[in-house]
């Protein structure tokens, strides 16, 4: 009720003392300090013309306020979404699409079953099912036999892959079933058929 008396009980056609548009347009959006604000507040209180500016642009600065909220809102909400999307689908992600990356392109070449014991161990998890192994430098293009084994020297693993050559390295693209075997210490074995092993140090993780 006192709101609409303001409205319509104090008029003042003739905007004696009234601020500027811009002072009522800061104490709306709070943008002024009380202090400063303080001086005008009886006038607000005592002419409808000014009351009735003040009264509009305070509704459309919590307008635009509520439309900020909300908008920050909708975006955290999104940015959660998509979060709990991806880690879904890295949840949801086949075993057998992962791939790791094994690099013996600088580490030296142990021939036989014992690897340098100078080197730490390359490290893969059991649950990677694709290896990628970039070769030593100068390797040759062509098939290449890999296996997992033993330090004994019994092979776990063994298949048979062409190498690729992708302008700078030459990489082998090899299925590796590793799940059902202990983690432990194995040897990486690789040679050109009819050559002799390669071997390199391997941490099952």
């Amino acid at each position: 009720m006192l709101g609409r008396g303001l409205l319509k009980d104090f008029p003042n056609p003739e905007r004696i003392g009234c601020p500027r548009a811009e002072v009522l347009k800061k104490i709306a959006s709070h943008e002024m300090p009380l202090s400063e604000a303080e001086k005008w507040l009886d006038h607000l209180g005592s002419c409808s013309p000014c009351y009735n500016d003040f009264s509009r642009l305070q509704a459309n600065y919590q307008r635009r306020r509520t439309r900020s909220i909300l908008a920050v809102a909708a975006s955290i909400l999104i940015v959660a979404c998509l979060a709990g999307w991806a880690l879904f689908l890295r949840q949801k992600e086949p075993l057998g699409t992962q791939t790791a990356v094994l690099d013996v392109r600088n580490r030296s070449i142990a021939r036989g079953v014992e690897p340098n014991p100078d080197e730490r161990p390359l490290e893969l998890s059991h649950n990677i099912s694709n290896v990628t192994i970039l070769l030593p430098l100068g390797s040759s293009e062509g098939s290449y036999e890999v296996r997992i084994a033993a330090l004994s020297g019994e092979p776990f693993v063994t298949t048979t892959v062409a190498s690729k050559w992708s302008g700078h390295v030459t990489s082998l693209q090899v299925a590796l079933p590793l799940k059902s075997a202990r983690r432990g210490k194995y040897l990486l074995q690789i040679r050109r058929p009819g050559s002799e092993w390669a071997s390199y140090a391997l941490l099952l993780r």
